[in-house]
């Protein structure tokens, strides 16, 4: 349970920094509409979205299921931007870079950690290696630990997922913006469709193929 609810706390915090992430390049490139809603902020509670953010991140969690959700859309209005499929491809790519960016840090303090206090990772790797069951007379260090591998994994799992060129995730706006307008036009067609093709996805086991690579590669560095 406990470890439930860390998850939890973590991926509204993940999701928090996604969602502000986009909203700050909007206005950056000229559009203040996420701004003026408020919507460019760390505050968790103007990025909520009951379903996406709480229940399904909660139900996941509480059955050891990968963890995933979503936040409310942040506003854009293409009107304000120079170059909207430019700028778009930008706005796109903020929020999985901020991701990838807070995993890189966390993934380095975890690496200090180890190299000033061996002891705490493998605390670290005797947690992993019983199922998640916490050690008894958990030390702050090690408590420290943990919420950093999670930060770690779940900063990663966003941001690749988001990445995938599909509707509604980032990586079509990531896509259409690469893409010449021809194309780009074509492409944009299969809008109505891609919610479909996620959810087909998940259910199919497609998270499985993400997750166990980044898995193993974030356990590669940690400890060998």
């Amino acid at each position: 349970m406990i470890i439930s609810i860390v998850s939890f706390v973590i991926l509204l915090f993940c999701i928090t920094i996604h969602e502000a992430s986009h909203g700050w390049a909007a206005n950056k490139l000229g559009d203040p509409t996420a701004m003026a809603a408020g919507r460019v902020t760390l505050n968790p509670i103007a990025h909520i979205d009951l379903f996406g953010t709480i229940i399904l991140p909660l139900l996941l969690a509480l059955f050891r299921a990968p963890v995933f959700g979503w936040a409310k859309p942040v506003p854009v209005n293409p009107r304000f931007l120079k170059n909207p499929r430019r700028d778009g491809f930008w706005i796109s790519l903020a929020g999985p870079a901020a991701n990838l960016l807070a995993s890189i840090v966390s993934l380095l303090l975890i690496l200090l950690l180890k190299v000033i206090s061996p002891v705490t990772t493998a605390a670290l790797y005797d947690f992993l290696t019983s199922s998640g069951s916490l050690p008894h007379g958990l030390q702050p260090l090690q408590g420290l630990l943990i919420i950093l591998f999670y930060l770690v994994l779940i900063n990663t799992y966003l941001a690749v997922f988001n990445l995938i060129p599909i509707y509604p995730l980032d990586g079509s706006g990531v896509l259409e913006g690469l893409l010449p307008d021809r194309l780009a036009d074509q492409y944009s067609r299969l809008q109505p469709f891609g919610f479909f093709i996620v959810i087909i996805l998940i259910s199919v086991g497609f998270l499985d193929l993400i997750i166990r690579p980044i898995q193993i590669f974030i356990l590669g560095l940690i400890f060998f």
